[in-house]
């Protein structure tokens, strides 16, 4: 069974979401609770503790990828027996029960969603004592006791015997650092008890189901909008269905299924079109919005954002989101049951109600010639949302500014992990205008990559600003040696008669053997 997707957490109970209510209420006759499960699969190792907790158990909170990883740990390191539908069942529980508080998850949601893992540490000790072999948002994403942290340090070093060595630790008093002082200025990082967890656990999630009005935009393709008709199957846990319009004007069709922890935790499982998709959204306390990424299953690096509201007058997004200065754009507002008037900013002016849905609102807006560049709002009923006008493109930031890309193939176990890029356009007092189409190319990074002819080898990079690596293993043309690189991705953009550039830094590393949801 594999691990690299959400597919097996958004499944839950198979009972629950694929017969529903009365499925659900036939099951909960055969099975045990899940506080029952708990203690009979986790108290042969964990005894009870003199609060009546389980040892080790009680004293850490995670999000739902977190107790994943745990216990598959369990089966793997210590033979726990576990059926598929009794890990799902144990995850649940623990993410409801001891998860993590929206503001807690908020500062490393990148590393749930599988956005680029390019990290910058707020804590310089903690980033070479523990993002050297794992992300940051893998540490930043717990909540432990101070003996608990301990433990924690202390189980590393007896499964992992030469970490101190492979981590390049000998560079300071790593032993004595991290069974010492560590432990304790983790806990008080990022204790077990907080505030915003105690506030929030009381929480009772909203139940989600109704027709959303979606907005996003996917990098390589470009923007969306549409509806997700939303039905509950089982308490937390629903089915789903998709109907999108992306802005060159196709459609796609799609349906799956989710399940959500700790009352905002959204985890979906979908066919969208001919692809499968993993979903990382965060429900708002109100349960009014949804907010995250989605990915491909097989390439996490190629995804999209992703909104979705609900509730009369509710905007998800504008797309696009910008109108040039003595120009003007066809802008479709995503929402809820919107209206059909709109009200533009200074130096703008909606010419025009194209066409008004239940999900939509589609308008024709110019901007006036002597329109300074800036923020402004289209205001629709109580609802706003921002629209830029800007006078040109100053400059064009590759997004991600920096991305791993990993060999594969080759008749091996592993396929290649692709990279995606979008050009984003900026106005020259530096504010984002918003992606945009560009002319893309690869170059060798240095001197060293030039001599190796890095652009060569390393893979191709699509027109839509996607990165294919090369195969694995020993290449010939490389005297035995792989397919690694050290690469410039460079995009090109036409405004009027202006040719802007912008680039990125794009490293061909080797496969990824071990894989975790959190990495």
């Amino acid at each position: 069974m594999k691990y690299t997707s959400w597919r097996f957490l958004a499944a839950m109970v198979a009972v629950l979401t694929l017969s529903g209510l009365a499925s659900a209420r036939q099951a909960e006759a055969r099975e045990p609770s899940a506080e029952a499960l708990l203690n009979a699969k986790c108290s042969a190792c964990h005894p009870r503790t003199r609060s009546g907790g389980l040892f080790r158990v009680d004293e850490q909170r995670k999000s739902p990828e977190g107790w994943a990883m745990t216990v598959r740990r369990m089966r793997e390191w210590h033979g726990l027996i576990v059926s598929e539908a009794e890990e799902q069942v144990l995850v649940k529980h623990l993410a409801d029960r001891q998860g993590l508080a929206p503001s807690e998850s908020a500062p490393f949601r990148y590393g749930l969603e599988r956005r680029t893992l390019v990290e910058s540490p707020d804590d310089p000790e903690l980033a070479v004592l523990c993002a050297r072999c794992h992300s940051y948002a893998r540490v930043g994403l717990q909540r432990r006791t101070a003996p608990e942290w301990r433990r924690l340090a202390h189980m590393h070093l007896g499964q992992w015997p030469t970490a101190e060595y492979q981590a390049m630790s000998r560079d300071r008093r790593w032993w004595e650092i991290i069974s010492g002082e560590l432990p304790d200025k983790l806990a008080a990082k990022w204790g077990f008890d907080s505030t915003a967890w105690t506030e929030w656990k009381t929480h009772r999630g909203p139940d989600l189901s109704g027709s959303w009005a979606v907005s996003g935009h996917r990098p390589g393709k470009g923007d969306f909008h549409g509806r997700m008709e939303v039905r509950r199957a089982a308490a937390d846990s629903y089915r789903m269905t998709y109907s999108l319009t992306w802005a060159d004007g196709s459609a796609t069709a799609g349906e799956g299924r989710s399940v959500v922890y700790t009352g905002y935790e959204w985890r979906g499982a979908t066919r969208l079109g001919d692809e499968r998709i993993s979903e990382v959204f965060q429900a708002s306390a109100d349960g009014r919005r949804l907010e995250g990424r989605w990915y491909l299953d097989d390439q996490d690096a190629v995804g999209a954002d992703m909104v979705a509201v609900r509730g009369k007058g509710a905007i998800a997004g504008l797309s696009p989101a910008a109108v040039k200065a003595g120009g003007s754009a066809r802008i479709v507002v995503s929402g809820k049951d919107l209206g059909k008037t709109a009200i533009a900013g200074d130096g703008l002016k909606v010419d025009k109600v194209i066409s008004a849905t239940a999900d939509s609102l589609t308008l024709q807006v110019s901007a006036d010639p002597s329109a300074a560049a800036g923020p402004r709002e289209i205001v629709i009923g109580k609802a706003k949302a921002r629209l830029m006008v800007y006078d040109r493109i100053a400059s064009v930031k590759v997004e991600p500014d920096t991305m791993v890309a990993r060999l594969g193939g080759n008749g091996g176990p592993v396929p290649p992990a692709h990279a995606q890029f979008d050009a984003v356009a900026y106005t020259a007092g530096g504010l984002r205008i918003g992606p945009v189409p560009a002319e893309w190319s690869v170059a060798n990074f240095d001197e060293i990559a030039e001599h190796d002819q890095d652009a060569r080898f390393g893979g191709v990079l699509r027109p839509d600003g996607r990165f294919v690596p090369a195969d694995a293993g020993p290449n010939p043309a490389r005297r035995g040696n792989n397919n690694i690189a050290n690469l410039l991705v460079k995009a090109t953009v036409t405004d009027g008669g202006a040719t802007i550039g912008g680039t990125a830094h794009l490293f061909v590393a080797p496969q990824r053997w071990n894989d975790a949801e959190i990495r």
